[in-house]
């Protein structure tokens, strides 16, 4: 054999060895919660639970399929979010179901975005692209488009707060009302700018 196969053939083995390690590092990418700012997660878990108690009663519970936490920030990044919230007896009262949420490990307030809708246990129905919880005053914020329905009439406007029962709440402009009677005609729509 010449010395220049023989210098040759370890090439092409280091070679072969190095295409299979990479080939066997490809296939499909690995998602990542990545924060804004792009830098990588101290952790990531899926199946993310934890509940808010006051006094051994809880106040909420947030559910995430998978959650990423950032240290330095105190914040916890979650996609596929829902949170149940609970009364003063300790029943569900609403649920909050949104694409991805924002936790702040230290205040305990949310941020929920996209497609965020919340259900009451009474039948009211809110939706909105972006809502924030602010979890010392148990109240909830937008400054998006909302649209809060109960009973068939239906609530829009631009700006929002109110708890999270959607017992009491107040829109701060662009209002528009859509009431309906019982038998399910429109009584009357109004709007206010």
């Amino acid at each position: 054999m010449s010395a220049s196969r023989r210098t040759a053939a370890p090439f092409w083995a280091a070679l072969t060895v190095c295409g299979l390690a990479l080939w066997g590092c490809g296939g499909s990418p690995k998602t990542s919660a990545t924060g804004p700012s792009g830098e990588l997660p101290d952790q990531e878990v899926t199946d993310f639970v934890i509940t808010e108690t006051d006094q051994g009663r809880p106040q909420w519970t947030l559910y995430a399929r998978d959650a990423a936490m950032y240290d330095a920030r105190n914040l916890v990044v979650a996609r596929g979010v829902r949170v149940d919230f609970f009364d003063e007896k300790g029943a569900r009262s609403s649920e909050l179901k949104a694409d991805q949420g924002e936790l702040n490990q230290q205040t305990r307030d949310m941020t929920a975005r996209g497609h965020v809708v919340m259900s009451t246990a009474e039948g009211s129905r809110m939706t909105t692209e972006e809502l924030q919880f602010d979890n010392q005053t148990q109240k909830i914020h937008s400054n998006k488009l909302v649209r809060v329905e109960r009973d068939g009439n239906v609530l829009t406007g631009t700006g929002f707060e109110g708890d999270q029962d959607l017992h009491h709440f107040e829109f701060k402009s662009q209002v528009q009302a859509t009431v309906r009677a019982r038998s399910g005609a429109i009584i009357e729509t109004r709007g206010k700018k």
